[in-house]
């Protein structure tokens, strides 16, 4: 009886013993690298099981093998498989695109099988109807035009018949969406009167408005120099060009010595009368006592102002009367 109980104390012992040891020697479910699968749900494999491998939907299987064993000691053989995303040919280009509207799809999308969703839209030539003309102008192309139509890109220039002018972009264009740009407008354009300028006069002085293009002249009184434009123009946008302006004469303002003026030594009483226009450059001449010679300086007349260099020197009148020929203008020049 003792023996009995002995072995049915050792049975269930055994029993769990060996399901253990079979339970360590299946293998699971492999862990597959990216994009890469098997058939089924199954957990567990018993050894010598044999697993076909796959690649999703969209790649190509590179390298092996693709096939895997369950081996004695629960680990699953080893493979180098890479499923590597499938790619399709660059597509084909347009021919003309950029002259022609499309017809067809405008997008493809690279499909799991390698092809492309569409294949390659057609293109048709772009072409406008003549440009429109808006009230009291034209169009001048800029190349010859036959029939009624304009091919894509041709251009041209918007004009208008006096006194109208063209408001807006004068330039048209035949665009790729089959329409011209924005037509401009032709409208009267006028300018209040000018006014005249100071110490000056007007060509014309009639108190009424000015057409487009329209142009006054002016000009300046006595010794007074215009600066600027001789004539003013009646612009687009209803106002003048900038004026011209009078600027006045100067004198040399020194009583004793010797210039250049004009290219020519003159003793400043001989400067009759003494003035030099606007704009005139005149010379004094000046001492350089370390080297005892003399040298010219020269100022120039702006609108009524002299300024005499610092440098020049005055001579007294018994100096400039008695002695002149010590003065800086005579002497050996520098």
């Amino acid at each position: 009886m003792e023996v009995i109980v002995t072995l049915l104390l050792l049975c269930p012992l055994v029993f769990f013993t060996t399901v253990t040891s079979e339970q360590d020697n299946v293998c699971y479910r492999p862990e597959l690298g990216p994009n890469i699968e098997v058939d089924g749900l199954q957990r567990f494999f018993s050894p010598g099981v044999e697993l076909a491998l796959s690649c999703t939907l969209g790649h190509t299987p590179v390298l092996g093998p693709r096939r895997i064993v369950c081996g004695a000691s629960g680990k699953w053989t080893k493979t180098k498989l890479i499923c590597m995303p499938k790619r399709c040919p660059y597509p084909d280009p347009l021919v003309n695109g950029e002259m022609y509207t499309l017809f067809g799809p405008s997008t493809a999308v690279c499909q799991a099988d390698g092809t492309w969703s569409t294949v390659v839209p057609e293109c048709k030539p772009v072409s406008c109807g003549l440009a429109p003309i808006p009230k009291f102008g034209m169009i001048i192309y800029d190349k010859r035009i036959r029939g009624n139509t304009t091919d894509y890109g041709v251009t041209g220039t918007y004009k208008c018949l006096p006194p109208y002018v063209v408001t807006g972009n004068p330039r048209a264009e035949c665009t790729a969406s089959g329409t011209w740009t924005e037509t401009p407008e032709c409208r009267v354009v006028s300018c209040p009167p000018p006014g005249n300028i100071e110490r000056g006069y007007m060509s014309i002085n009639e108190e009424r408005d000015y057409d487009f293009m329209e142009t006054v002249k002016y000009g300046c009184n006595g010794d007074y120099v215009l600066e600027g434009s001789l004539q003013i123009v009646c612009q687009h946008d209803g106002r003048w060009s900038e004026k011209p302006s009078c600027k006045a004469p100067c004198s040399v303002g020194i009583q004793r010595g010797r210039i250049l003026y004009k290219g020519q030594k003159l003793w400043i009483k001989d400067l009759r009368p003494n003035r030099i226009l606007h704009s005139e450059t005149v010379s004094v001449y000046c001492m350089n006592n370390a080297r005892k010679c003399g040298f010219k300086v020269p100022t120039q007349c702006f609108d009524g102002t002299l300024k005499i260099p610092e440098c020049f020197e005055e001579p007294g009148q018994f100096e400039y009367n008695v002695r002149s020929g010590s003065l800086p203008s005579e002497i050996k020049q520098c």
